[in-house]
C-alpha cells in the first residue's frame, strides 16, 4: 500500500468522522432551537389559557373558554389538543377533567399531572400520536383567590414541521459534506505531487545513486518538514559513510604497506634460514673433510719431514720433498680458512621475552600458513620470566620447526604454539605441535642428525632439526620430541631461566 493511498484513506476517514460529529452537533443544535421555539409557543398558549381560567372559573366562563379552545384548535392546524383539569388529591394522583378541545385523542397520565402540580414547574415532553410526532406541555395554574395550584393546562402541538425541517437540514448537510469531501480530495490529489511525490522521488533517486557508488551525492532539499529532516539525516549519514570509506581506504593502503613489509621480513627470514642451513651444511662438510683429510695430511707432512732429515738426498728429491711439505701446509691452511668461513656467526645473548619472539615469528610466517591452508593458534602464559638468549637463533629454531610441521601436513591442518614455565620455575619451554602424520619410531633417533631426511627429492634437507638442536645446546637448554601417527608431533624447546 502506497503512502498516497494511506494518506487518502486516513484523510477520508478523518473527514468522515469529523463531518459526522460536526453534522450531529449542528442537527442537535437545530433540534434544540426548534424545540425551544415550539416550547415557547406552547408556553404562550398555556399561559393564556391558564390566565383566562384563573379569572373566570365559573360555569359561564367555562362555556366561553370551551368555545374559545375549540375555535383555537380549528384555526391553528399546528395545535393538536388543549385540556384543563384539576388535581383533586395529590396523594392518590387523581385528576378531574374541566374543559378542552382537540384534533386527536390523548389520555394525560395522572401521575405526570400530579407531579407538575406538586412541583409547580411546567414540563415539556415528546409524544407519538396517530397523526405523527408531537410535543406536549403541562403547565401548572394558580388560583387568584387561594394562591394555591388548583389546575393544570395541557397543550399538545404537532412537530411534523420540525421533523421536516430536520430532515431537510440533514439532507443539505449530507450534500454539503459530500461536496466538501470531494473538494478536499481533489485538492489533496492535486497537491500530493508537489508536497510529497516530487521531493520523495528526488530522495529515492539520490539513495539509489548512493547505493550505486556515488558516495558524494547529497539530497538537495532544505525544508522544515519531515522530508527535510529525512534529507538532513541522510546527508549526515552519507558524510559519515564517506569519511568511513576514506578512512578504510587509508587503512587498507597502510595495511597493504604493512603486508608488504611483513612479507619482505618473511622472505628475508626465509633467506636467513636458508643461508644458515647452507652455512651449517658447509660447516658439517668442512668438519667432515677436516677430520677425514686432516689425519692423512698430517701424516704426509710428518713423513716428509722424516725423509728430509734422513741421509743425503739428491737435490731434485730434496726439492720435491720441500714441495710436498709446502703443498701439505697449504692444504691445511685452506681447510682452516674454509672452516672459519663456514662457521655460523657467534651467538649474541641479550635479555628477551619468549612471548614477543613467538608472536613476531608467527606473524612473519603467516604467509606460509595462508598458502598451505593451515591455521595456527598461539597460547602464552602471562608474566613469563625473561631469559638470556640469542633472539635470532631462537627465531630461526621456531621457524625451522614450523616448516617441518607444514611439511608434515601437505593438505593443511592446525598448528599450536605455546609457551610456559615448568613447575619449579627454572625453565621456560616453547611447545610446537601439529596434527601431521608423525615420526616413525625407527627413525626417531636420527631426526636430529645432519643431512638425515625422509625426502628423496635431492634438495638440501635434513639440517632443520640439527640447527634447532645446536641452537638449544648453545643456550644450555634441551629439546624433546613426542610423536605418534594418531596424535601428530610435539617439539618442546627448554631454556634455562637466568635469575
Amino acid at each position: 500500500m502506497t503512502i498516497r493511498l494511506r494518506l487518502i484513506i486516513v484523510t477520508v476517514l478523518g473527514l468522515i468522522v469529523t463531518m459526522a460529529l460536526w453534522g450531529w452537533v449542528q442537527i442537535r443544535a437545530l433540534d434544540l432551537i426548534l424545540v425551544e421555539q415550539q416550547g415557547k409557543r406552547l408556553l404562550s398558549v398555556a399561559e393564556t389559557v391558564s390566565s383566562y381560567y384563573s379569572h373566570f372559573p365559573t360555569g359561564q366562563g367555562l362555556s366561553a373558554l370551551d368555545a374559545t379552545l375549540k375555535e383555537q384548535i380549528q384555526t391553528d392546524f399546528r395545535l393538536a389538543r388543549i385540556d384543563i383539569f384539576t388535581v383533586v388529591n395529590y396523594d392518590i394522583d387523581y385528576i378531574e377533567y374541566v374543559a378542552g378541545a382537540g384534533r386527536i385523542r390523548y389520555e394525560w397520565p395522572d401521575e405526570l399531572a400530579s407531579s407538575v402540580a406538586a412541583s409547580r414547574q411546567p414540563k415539556y415532553f415528546r409524544i407519538k400520536t396517530e397523526e405523527g410526532p408531537a410535543a406536549g406541555l403541562l403547565f401548572p395554574g394558580v388560583s387568584r383567590k387561594s394562591g394555591r395550584t388548583k389546575f393544570v393546562v395541557g397543550v399538545i402541538a404537532f412537530s411534523k414541521g420540525n421533523t421536516e425541517i430536520l430532515a431537510k437540514a440533514q439532507h443539505l448537510l449530507y450534500l454539503s459534506a459530500a461536496g466538501l469531501l470531494l473538494v478536499i480530495l481533489i485538492v489533496l490529489a492535486a497537491s500530493y505531487r508537489w508536497i510529497i511525490d516530487r521531493p520523495l522521488g528526488v530522495i529515492i533517486g539520490k539513495i539509489d545513486g548512493f547505493q550505486a557508488g556515488k558516495y558524494r551525492e547529497r539530497i538537495p532539499i532544505s525544508r522544515q518538514d519531515e522530508l527535510g529532516r529525512l534529507s538532513e539525516h541522510f546527508n549526515a549519514m552519507a558524510e559519515e559513510i564517506e569519511r568511513v570509506i576514506a578512512r578504510n581506504a587509508q587503512l587498507t593502503g597502510n595495511l597493504e604497506i604493512l603486508v608488504r613489509e611483513e612479507t619482505q621480513k618473511t622472505v628475508e627470514l626465509q633467506k636467513e634460514v636458508n643461508q644458515l642451513q647452507k652455512l651449517a651444511a658447509m660447516g658439517y662438510l668442512t668438519a667432515t673433510l677436516a677430520h677425514d683429510l686432516g689425519t692423512p695430511l698430517h701424516s704426509i707432512a710428518g713423513l716428509t719431514s722424516l725423509l728430509r732429515e734422513k741421509g743425503e738426498w739428491p737435490p731434485d728429491v730434496v726439492r720435491k720433498l720441500e714441495l710436498i711439505a709446502q703443498q701439505t701446509s697449504r692444504l691445511q691452511a685452506i681447510i682452516k680458512k674454509v672452516k672459519l668461513a663456514t662457521r655460523p656467526p657467534d651467538a649474541h645473548f641479550e635479555t628477551v621475552d619468549i612471548a614477543d619472539i613467538i608472536n613476531e615469528t608467527v606473524s612473519l610466517a603467516e604467509p606460509l600458513f595462508i598458502n598451505a591452508r593451515t591455521e595456527i593458534s598461539v597460547h602464552c602464559e602471562k608474566q613469563l620470566p625473561l631469559i638470556h638468549a640469542d633472539r635470532h637463533r631462537i627465531q630461526t629454531a621456531i621457524f625451522n620447526i614450523l616448516q617441518n610441521s607444514l611439511d608434515a601436513m601437505p593438505a593443511g591442518g592446525h598448528i599450536t604454539v605455546a609457551a610456559g614455565a615448568n613447575a619449579d620455575g627454572k625453565e621456560l619451554f616453547i611447545s610446537i605441535s601439529d596434527k601431521g602424520a608423525g615420526i616413525r619410531p625407527e627413525i626417531m633417533d636420527k631426526v636430529c642428525e645432519p643431512f638425515f631426511s625422509t625426502h628423496e627429492d635431492g634438495s638440501m634437507r635434513g639440517l632443520g632439526l640439527a640447527i634447532v638442536h645446536d641452537s638449544v645446546k648453545i643456550h644450555g637448554g634441551r629439546m624433546t620430541i613426542d610423536s605418534s601417527a594418531a596424535a601428530g608431533t610435539e617439539v618442546r624447546l627448554y631454556f634455562p631461566v637466568r635469575l
